[in-house]
């Protein structure tokens, strides 16, 4: 448990950088590829692992699929579906919901606004969680050979 534990505080600095970088590439899309949202999120999608990558590559699938519906209803959906995949806080999640609130329903530069803001707030979250993993990652393996001691010396 404990190991799991240390391996999930070091997993969510790395999806948070991935979730970074597939934004940035978002704004690249959106801005000089004129490319539609739903090609655009599955572009961008395709170029990272899951689970970060699956969002976008889910979000594009249902788009497409999605008859009439707006493009916030189904980031959000999907968003919130493929969220337990990940290492991410609630604060990540919460950031991702406010930008899916515009997400194909502004202009270009109302779009790139927002995804800056989600990025330069994601950065901030970057650093608090590097901070805790470099604060908790030892403990939380200390803790699980210690209790993984304690029940072969309650076993015997």
């Amino acid at each position: 448990m404990g190991f799991h534990q240390a391996a999930q505080l070091a997993r969510r600095p790395k999806q948070i950088a991935d979730l970074i970088r597939l934004l940035q590439r978002l704004e690249t899309e959106i801005v000089y590829g004129f490319t539609p949202l739903p090609e655009a999120l599955r572009r961008t999608g395709g170029t990272c692992a899951a689970p970060v990558g699956t969002l976008f590559l889910e979000t594009s699938r249902e788009l497409e699929r999605a008859e009439g519906e707006q493009a916030a209803g189904v980031w959000e959906r999907t968003i919130t579906r493929g969220w337990r995949a990940t290492a991410m806080k609630p604060q990540e999640r919460e950031v991702l919901l406010q930008l899916g609130t515009t997400l194909g329903l502004t202009d270009r530069e109302d779009q790139v606004k927002h995804l800056r803001l989600a990025v330069s707030q994601l950065q901030a979250e970057s650093e608090t969680a590097r901070d805790e993993q470099q604060r908790y990652e030892r403990m939380w393996k200390s803790l699980g050979v210690l209790l993984g001691a304690l029940v072969v010396i309650l076993m015997y």
